[in-house]
């Protein structure tokens, strides 16, 4: 079994330093102009040169997302544009369009080009056509299953393969929803996508306009009481159980007051509009022994607590594939103090056991950590810890300092301000204290969690 490299996502230099530090192999960034990250993109042409050169001289690997697909307005200005880019020697390409794809090749055919989730490949048929014009990698679709994974593994096994394992998931196929463009005129292929699917909606019920149209009825919400006509006993009642509930149902955004889509909604309700995160953390060891080559985490615009706390988990994970150990659900548990949506295991597999995946909510019922405060510095003559407070922070509170080689739980009996005068609370971001060091090593990339009430 050979080891799978540990892909981070690097929303800023930060995010990419704490990536490494925490596992991470590699990191993808992309300019604004060219990857589907136009907006929140730290990285300018100065940052994106800082960072290739940092990551290598860690040993480390820096891919530059230029997986747009563009009008011809942007084919026009992308290979001046990309001339800099090459010249910082990045890993590789993660591209998407064929025509850009060919550009690039004929220019530069010595850079690595990773075709990108977007280009949702799905077959080996697919992946040897993309190797046949110079493709070094794949990144598979996220609509395959492990089944499918294998198979296209055993028929395409000279292929460098790349399987997303966790982050946010589309409601379409990758990178093909209209959502966005529709209600903002932001393409999501050309990387201004408004994640509209994870924006708040009220849900009508409708009612015939005699014309083969329907039209809204008065907005209730779920459980609330209210007054309808119940045409048996003709006078009112209160309602939920007379409600008769039609087959069409209208969906109305909160800042697009009177503005319907037609919807269906089943008696398990409706769940197209905003998907549960992918968490794949149980099926490492199985993507490793299929000797798949890049395990993926999608989230450029998260937190860099997020990327260490990824990094840390798949790091582990990974590393006990290659042991030998079996799968430690411990790891689940640690992934489910983090802020998301409910996980699933997207196309994984067909049936999932009850333990491994939340059905129910939408919403994580195990969101027990918030991330309270990053380790600025460590003087060690008094092991006292200088913190940055991100989140309220208070004596008593269960914390946990994460270090990159391993975390440590205690109860925080201590905190001063950075006069040293005893402090019982720390409300929030802006405020720094001082804490007890609960180890005596360096803290550097050190963050700060504690237990939810």
């Amino acid at each position: 079994m050979k080891s799978p490299e540990l892909l981070s996502p690097a929303g800023s230099l930060k995010h990419m330093d704490y990536a490494f530090a925490y596992g991470a192999d590699a990191v993808y960034a992309g300019q604004p102009r060219y990857s589907l990250r136009v907006r929140n993109n730290d990285f300018s042409m100065e940052r994106l040169r800082e960072g290739i050169e940092l990551a290598h001289a860690k040993g480390k690997k820096l891919f530059v997302a230029s997986n747009v697909l563009p009008h011809d307005n942007k084919v026009r200005t992308y290979l001046r544009d990309m001339e800099p880019v090459i010249e910082m020697q990045p890993d590789a390409l993660i591209m998407a369009d064929p025509g850009l794809i060919m550009l690039v090749r004929e220019r530069w055919p010595e850079v690595p080009v990773h075709l990108s989730v977007q280009a949702n490949t799905l077959n080996s048929a697919a992946v040897k056509f993309w190797q046949s014009v110079g493709v070094s990698r794949v990144i598979l679709s996220r609509e395959l299953s492990l089944d499918d994974i294998e198979e296209i593994r055993q028929q395409c096994p000279d292929m460098e393969l790349e399987v997303f394992v966790h982050g946010a998931l589309c409601i379409a196929f990758s990178g093909r929803c209209l959502l966005s463009g529709y209600f903002k005129h932001r393409d999501p292929n050309q990387g201004a996508c408004t994640n509209s699917c994870r924006w708040k909606y009220k849900l009508h019920d409708t009612a015939d306009s005699g014309n083969d149209d329907v039209l809204a009825k008065p907005y209730v919400p779920a459980n609330d009481s209210y007054e309808v006509e119940n045409p048996t006993s003709g006078g009112c009642s209160n309602g939920e159980a007379e409600r008769e509930p039609s087959e069409v149902f209208l969906l109305e955004e909160e800042q697009r007051p009177g503005e319907m889509i037609p919807i269906e909604e089943d008696e398990h309700g409706t769940y197209i509009m905003n998907s549960k995160d992918l968490r794949a953390v149980q099926h490492v060891q199985r993507l490793a022994q299929m000797g798949i080559d890049s395990l993926k985490i999608e989230g450029r615009t998260k937190s860099y607590f997020y990327a260490a706390r990824t990094a840390q988990i798949y790091r582990r994970a990974i590393d006990d594939a290659l042991a030998g150990r079996e799968f430690n659900m411990d790891l689940m548990s640690s992934l489910d103090g983090m802020a998301n949506r409910g996980y699933t295991e997207g196309f994984y597999r067909r049936h999932v056991p009850d333990e491994y995946q939340n059905y129910a909510n939408g919403s994580s019922d195990n969101y027990t950590q918030r991330f309270v405060g990053e380790v600025l510095q460590h003087d060690t003559a008094s092991n006292m810890l200088d913190i940055e407070i991100k989140n309220k922070l208070k004596l008593g509170d269960q914390v946990e300092l994460m270090l990159p080689q391993g975390s440590h739980r205690f109860v925080l009996e201590r905190m001063e301000d950075k006069n040293g005068k005893p402090v019982d609370i720390a409300p929030g971001s802006g405020y720094r204290v001082r804490i007890p060091a609960p180890v005596s090593g360096d803290a550097t990339f050190g963050l700060l969690l504690a237990d939810s009430a």
